[in-house]
């Protein structure tokens, strides 16, 4: 009995320790998952100015890829003060001739930094009729970087003032009656009086003998000495030599105002037109922020009243085709040269 009443009593206080711990604990409030706080928007972060490009920061070398005394020099000697003042460093001119220009693009393309501090004078059609025509002249024409083209000069044909020749058509029955005998001398293998030459012979029905020399410069002391019986020179070399020389035509579409006297080849029924185009050029590689700098500079200059008149009256043609322009000038000659080339047989 005692046993009934003990076993009773601890399950009582079993029952009632249950029902303490279980009033204990308490019952936690759920909360509600709270909202991740959205960030503000930022604020739009402003464009980066475009870098700046420090040019120049020292002299740039102004090269010339022919003899000195030619067009490139006279225009590079016109240009030099004048780009001095608005690019504020020295501008140092430079010659390196051989090849018709050959050898100094070559150079351009394979040994010089695009940076900015070497440039090179550069002319058509001399750097599209060089690697069309010969097996390997060092370089491509889409190897070099146009700049700008500020310059143009048409071809005449002038003999001295002691010549037999006074006019075209004494020089073509001359030609005609000895073939192959009369001399031409010009500026540089396959440049645009080694073509005028080539196209003139064509048209005229005649054969000469085609003497390059390494610039028009050079070319003018073999006509004065006696080495050669003509030239197929430039308009600014038959007024530089107005005293020494006779010009007997001029291959451009109109009479050039500085030679105003001179009677075109298209007048004296021969249809010839020829001449070459002038500018500077840069490295593979020449960053735009660079090439457009120079660019400007360039065009600066011509914009020169004195500049411009000094040209015209020396018989340049003063030009203005930016970088992209020049792309397109080069693109179409090439074209049109093919043309030339491939009527003269020189290529397929």
């Amino acid at each position: 009995m005692k046993m009934k009443k003990m076993s009773s009593l601890l399950s009582f206080l079993l029952i009632l320790v249950l029902v303490f711990s279980l009033a204990g604990c308490k019952t936690q409030p759920v909360e509600a998952p709270q909202e991740t706080p959205k960030e503000a928007p930022k604020e739009a972060e402003a464009p980066k100015e475009a870098e700046t490009v420090e040019f120049p920061v020292r002299p740039i070398n102004y090269i010339l890829p022919f003899d000195a005394g030619g067009e490139s020099d006279i225009t590079a000697r016109m240009q030099q003060q004048p780009l001095e003042g608005i690019l504020d460093t020295s501008i140092v001119v430079q010659y390196k001739p051989g090849g018709g220009g050959a050898l100094g693009w070559q150079e351009l393309v394979t040994g010089i930094e695009p940076d900015g501090y070497n440039i090179m004078g550069s002319n058509l059609p001399h750097i599209i009729l060089q690697p069309l025509v010969r097996e390997d002249a060092g370089y491509e024409t889409d190897e070099l970087v146009p700049i700008y083209y500020f310059q143009a000069t048409s071809n005449v044909l002038a003999v001295s003032k002691d010549s037999q020749f006074n006019t075209v058509d004494e020089f073509v029955e001359y030609a005609k009656a000895n073939p192959g005998a009369v001399t031409l001398g010009g500026s540089g293998s396959y440049s645009a009086n080694h073509l005028g030459v080539l196209v003139f012979n064509k048209v005229a029905g005649i054969e000469t003998t085609y003497i390059p020399e390494t610039g028009s410069g050079g070319a003018v002391p073999q006509l004065l000495g006696g080495h050669v019986q003509g030239l197929m020179t430039y308009t600014t070399m038959g007024i530089n030599h107005k005293d020494d020389i006779k010009i007997l035509a001029v291959a451009a579409e109109e009479r050039v105002p500085s030679l105003p006297d001179v009677p075109t080849f298209k007048e004296l029924g021969y249809d010839y037109v020829e001449g070459a185009y002038r500018g500077i050029s840069g490295p593979p590689g020449l960053p735009d922020e660079i090439i457009n700098i120079l660019a400007d500079a360039f065009a600066e200059v011509n914009k020169q009243p004195e500049y411009k008149k000094q040209m015209e009256e020396m018989g340049f043609e003063v030009l203005d085709f930016d970088p992209e322009e020049s792309k397109e000038l080069i693109t179409d000659r090439k074209a049109y040269y093919e043309v030339i080339l491939r009527d003269l047989e020189l290529i397929d």
